[in-house]
């Protein structure tokens, strides 16, 4: 009987099976940024240990930087106080970082595969929920909390329960204007915000073949919304191809023996899965997410949920409803933003601002609407300069900013104020989420945020294509 990669990935991890059922597992490699750490690093102190393998462990600074302004000290000066102790724990520990100051800045999930510290076959680990993007080369990725921050550092394993496997096969063809985060929408409206739970998701299907790596990162990052712990994708070529002459890849021979070893990490063909899940990429339209969670989207043509329809969600829908201030039954596109936002971990790629910016060029931002691009690193902010993309989205009224996680979860000064409406790249629309507790976020795709942005309201960004 053959493997899923979870089952390859999870054996040679293994230190032994513990007597509770869990398994105790080797993570081969810890980020960490600035905001889940100085508790940790104390615990350490407290107890006298240090960190076990500091080479293993690759920190940056994401959550609390300011995107306009970046002079030190910060205007908060709560982000300073935590920059000031990641930046001290870091040399006290012996810890590689990308400083403010770095070229290789830039958000957690963003510059771990970009510099080539992801790979394939890997176990991944770090202090923010949507470490599962980097499943998307073949790693077996999961968020932790703070305890078990201190855990990884002082013994780089962990305590972790098993999981069952589900595949998800995307099949056909994704339609123009429907991009990898209108995927991830559908299957997490399909199968709900807790579908997940015990589960690790297997993303594969021609339509996931086809997909580029940032395609697939924009999948894996949100399997967590879903209740997955781990979202993933075989490694392919695409994979390698990526990988090639990133930083911290192997190179030259080596690099040919990684790949060999790298494709034995796949799902074997007869593989037995949990559950599968199959998808049609064809029926598959732009999303929008309405509510207040991310399994509360519609295609752009269809109509918000109404609860005297609906039966056992009915309350969940209400409450969504309520907060948001829309009417059942009424059409999600037309819906007026206040704000739109082009940034997080999810979408904030090279390629994202390519395809917001074919939206915005030769158009201009909504008069009352105000519009924010925020690249995931500074590598992407310097590569979308070089090609000009800062200007087209400066020439249509976007403010151009600086790297880092911005509006999507407002630890720093960007944030929504009072009841605005939000068009949105990014991956949670809980309340609050965006900084203001009455703020109303609406997820997407970067094309279909630009076009709310011009249009000033909800658009099928097909029209404009």
């Amino acid at each position: 009987m053959g493997q899923t990669l979870l089952q390859k990935v999870w054996d040679l991890h293994t230190v032994r099976r513990l007597p509770t059922g869990r398994t105790q597992l080797f993570v081969g490699l810890h980020l960490i940024h600035e905001v889940t750490t100085p508790q940790a690093f104390d615990m350490l102190r407290r107890r006298g240990i240090g960190v076990a393998f500091p080479e293993r462990t690759y920190g940056t600074v994401d959550h609390i930087i300011p995107t306009l302004d970046q002079a030190r000290p910060f205007a908060d000066d709560l982000a300073e106080q935590m920059m000031s102790a990641f930046e001290r724990n870091c040399r006290e520990f012996g810890i590689r970082t990308a400083g403010l100051n770095s070229d290789w800045q830039g958000i957690v999930h963003i510059i771990g595969p970009e510099l080539g510290l992801t790979q394939p076959g890997m176990t991944i680990a770090c202090g923010d929920s949507h470490t599962s993007t980097h499943g998307a080369f073949g790693a077996i990725a999961f968020g932790i909390g703070t305890s078990q921050v201190r855990d990884v550092l002082a013994s780089q394993c962990l305590a972790i329960d098993p999981l069952k496997v589900r595949r998800i096969t995307v099949s056909g063809d994704l339609g123009r204007g429907v991009y990898a985060k209108d995927v991830i929408l559908e299957i997490i409206a399909r199968l709900g915000v807790r579908g997940g739970v015990g589960y690790a998701y297997e993303y594969g299907g021609p339509a996931v073949a086809r997909m580029t790596m940032d395609e697939r990162m924009t999948m894996c990052n949100m399997s967590i919304e879903g209740g997955a712990r781990i979202g993933y994708v075989n490694p392919d070529e695409t994979t390698f191809a990526y990988l090639q002459g990133k930083p911290f890849a192997p190179a030259g021979g080596a690099f040919e023996g990684a790949k060999a070893w790298w494709r034995t990490m796949a799902s074997d063909a007869d593989a037995v899965y949990d559950d599968i899940v199959e998808i049609d990429a064809g029926a598959i339209e732009p999303r929008v997410t309405w509510g207040i969670n991310p399994g509360q989207s519609v295609g752009v043509t269809e109509r918000i949920p109404d609860p005297g329809m609906v039966g056992e969600d009915a309350g969940a829908i209400g409450e969504a409803l309520d907060f948001m201030g829309f009417a059942p039954g009424a059409p999600v596109s037309g819906t007026a933003v206040d704000v739109a936002f082009v940034g997080s971990c999810t979408n904030a790629r090279l390629s994202d601002l390519r395809e917001a910016a074919r939206v915005a060029r030769g158009r201009k931002v909504a008069p009352r609407v105000r519009a924010l691009v925020v690249p995931g690193s500074k590598q992407v902010l310097q590569a979308a300069e070089a090609e000009g993309l800062h200007e087209v989205f400066q020439e249509a009224g976007f403010e151009w900013r600086g790297a880092g996680c911005s509006m999507c979860l407002a630890m720093n000064p960007d944030r929504l104020n009072g009841r605005e409406v939000c068009a949105s790249s990014s991956n949670r629309n809980f309340k609050g989420r965006q900084g203001s507790p009455t703020g109303r976020t609406l997820l997407m795709s970067p094309a279909m945020v630009a076009a709310a942005a011009v249009s000033g309201e909800v658009t099928d960004v097909r029209t404009m294509l």
